[in-house]
């Protein structure tokens, strides 16, 4: 054989070689960042599109276990600064988003992945007949959320915003905004002013009426990884899919506004 296609022969060998034992190693790479397991703190407005978007992930990334921790924004950070488990934050509001970064728990910039707005639920048909924030004045029992969790935080602005004024004695407190909202889908308040995901999260179960532009608030949710994370690499890379094209559809699908 001559010896330029003997030359030409190894390097094709060689090059059949670099590329089988590269690829193995391609792959490990890849699956360590897409496997072992990790807890997702997040605010329970996100309830429904974050499990929806935690199965669409898991399908993706096989290995990879999330699971999630739902509850209002403000309990949640009490929870990770007291040393529970958690790989990711995902807030409802910045306020309480600065509080771990302030605290340390998250040291990367936030990032803003959706934004939200404020609707008041009614009982189905609405009964009471309520057409604007001002009528919440004089239909009885109104559920709003506690008063330092992000949802009480904006509906106490939109009742500001409209110039209303509701006696605290009038004001079922919830815990979040599921809660909130389940006061008047079981009777024990005859509106909620919470978030629009929610209003429609609910279905059937309530009806909506709208909250003017000029009333309305706009919420900013924020999420970001746990400096203590256990798993860096999977948390990464669920981050990255809440912001991706997928995972803001989903967002979507349940009433959330692009960030």
């Amino acid at each position: 054989m001559p010896r330029i296609r003997r030359s030409l022969l190894a390097l094709v060998v060689i090059v059949v070689l670099a590329a089988l034992t590269a690829a193995p190693a391609g792959a490990a790479r890849s699956s360590a960042k897409t496997s072992g397991s990790i807890t997702v703190s997040a605010a329970a407005s996100l309830t429904e599109a974050f499990t929806k978007l935690g199965s669409g992930f898991q399908r993706k990334n096989p290995k990879a276990t999330v699971t999630f921790n739902f509850g209002s924004s403000s309990a949640l950070v009490t929870q990770i600064q007291g040393g529970a488990p958690a790989d990711v934050y995902a807030s409802a509001d910045l306020t309480n988003m600065d509080k771990l970064v302030s605290g340390g728990q998250v040291t990367t910039t936030p990032t803003p992945f959706a934004r939200n707005q404020m609707q008041i639920a009614v009982k189905p048909g609405n009964p009471k007949n309520i057409k604007s924030v001002a009528d919440l004045a004089n239909v009885g029992t109104i559920a709003l959320c506690g008063a330092a969790v992000p949802c009480g935080v904006y509906a106490t602005s939109v009742l500001r915003r409209a110039g209303t004024m509701i006696p605290e004695s009038s004001i079922t407190r919830g815990a979040d905004a599921k809660a909130t909202l389940g006061a008047v889908s079981q009777g024990d308040a005859n509106a909620a002013i919470v978030y629009v995901t929610d209003v429609k999260s609910a279905g059937a179960t309530v009806s909506a009426v709208a909250v003017p532009d000029d009333q309305n608030v706009v919420a900013v949710y924020p999420i970001a990884p746990i400096t203590t994370s256990s798993n860096p690499k999977l948390t990464r890379a669920f981050i990255a899919y809440v912001v991706s094209p997928a995972g803001q559809k989903t967002l979507a699908q349940y009433g959330f506004l692009a960030p």
